[in-house]
């Protein structure tokens, strides 16, 4: 604690990132990344801009992105706003749409932990929706007045995915509120709200180039909405930072999306990956919910404790991620790794569970 601390600082509560150690022959299934690099388009577009224009700011709009993005979207470029990773884009949306609100935004209790902290960082008033016992999102739930509602589609961290007409059937009911769809894993099952934009001018649809692109590193992200909402979000973002994407995340990420072939087998490898491995938890003794991500959420075999059992796969150098909430303690989510890191997974589990 610090005495130059505001009284909001003292306040806070951070958002507690995956852990990155520096440990030898790290397998890390815990946060969510590719197993697999990316295209090597992107290598070649990065290496083409690492140049003398790096003295030059990049463009402040990032335009031949946004093109190349609504292309991909079947949209227009002013569906379309880029960001220094989606989280930034959240952070921006929050204080574009959701400060100072009469009523509170509503998001899952269960859901990615970063909702709260950004309530809490920009003075948003928030209520948490139970999911229910078998950890789905209820519409029925929603209908109540409201300052906006947030929720990923797949969730975080179950990884199940409402279908498109549920979202549809959301928005309806909620014409008056700005309903954001968090689409950080949309690629590895599930079909985008990207689509309804034009139907629904308060709808804002958030998306990431660090999973199915493979582009953590980058820091790219980029939300989809009518003008009138992108507008608020240029209006937020040119009163904090007028350059959110370097020269060599902008080259990277339209270079992606010049190999959609790269891109597409790279998401079908995690899902064929993500059944096989949830069929040997399964015969392990794990409960594993049906995930529509890049990750399983597995409840451990009755008698073993999660807190241990991630201990112990951390100490052969595992990295499994664990939420010590209520109702989700005895879970482990998992990131699909490469085949043989799955196995050495499932191999040390058979070891751990036999002793």
């Amino acid at each position: 604690m610090s005495r130059f601390w505001s009284q909001l600082v003292h306040q806070l509560t951070p958002y507690v990132p995956g852990e990155q150690p520096k440990i030898a022959d790290l397998i890390k299934l815990n946060t969510n990344e590719s197993p697999y690099g990316p295209s090597p388009k992107v290598l070649e577009a990065i290496h083409k801009a690492t140049n003398d224009s790096l003295r030059l700011y990049p463009d402040p709009q990032g335009l031949e992105l946004k093109k190349a993005l609504a292309n991909y979207c079947n949209l227009d470029a002013e569906n379309i706003f880029v960001g220094n990773g989606s989280d930034e884009v959240l952070a921006l949306s929050f204080q574009a749409f959701f400060r100072q609100q009469t009523q509170p935004l509503l998001f899952p209790d269960i859901t990615y932990s970063f909702y709260p902290v950004y309530c809490q960082l920009y003075e948003v008033e928030y209520q948490q929706i139970p999911l229910d016992e078998g950890l789905n999102l209820q519409l029925k739930d929603y209908n109540q007045p409201n300052g906006g509602i947030i929720f990923p589609n797949p969730n975080a961290p179950t990884g199940k995915a409402l279908p498109l007409s549920d979202i549809r059937q959301l928005l309806t009911n909620n014409p008056d509120s700005v309903v954001m769809v968090d689409e950080a894993y949309v690629d590895f099952g599930t079909e985008s709200a990207a689509c309804l934009v034009k139907e629904f001018p308060n709808l804002l649809v958030t998306q990431t180039f660090s999973k199915s692109w493979a582009l953590a590193g980058l820091r790219v992200g980029f939300a989809v909405g009518s003008p009138e909402l992108i507008e608020g979000l240029n209006r937020v973002k040119d009163s904090f930072n007028s350059y959110p994407l370097d020269r060599l995340a902008l080259a990277g990420a339209q270079a992606a999306l010049e190999d959609l072939d790269y891109y597409r087998k790279l998401c079908q490898q995690i899902i064929d990956s993500r059944e096989e491995l949830t069929r040997q938890l399964e015969e392990l003794g794990f409960q594993v919910e049906p995930s529509k991500a890049n990750f399983v959420f597995a409840r451990t075999p009755d008698g073993v404790d999660a807190t241990q059992l991630t201990a112990q796969l951390r100490e052969k150098a595992l990295l499994v991620r664990h939420f010590s909430k209520p109702r989700i303690d005895q879970y482990l989510r998992i990131t699909l790794g490469t085949q043989e890191q799955n196995q050495k997974l499932v191999q040390t589990l058979k070891n751990l569970l036999q002793t």
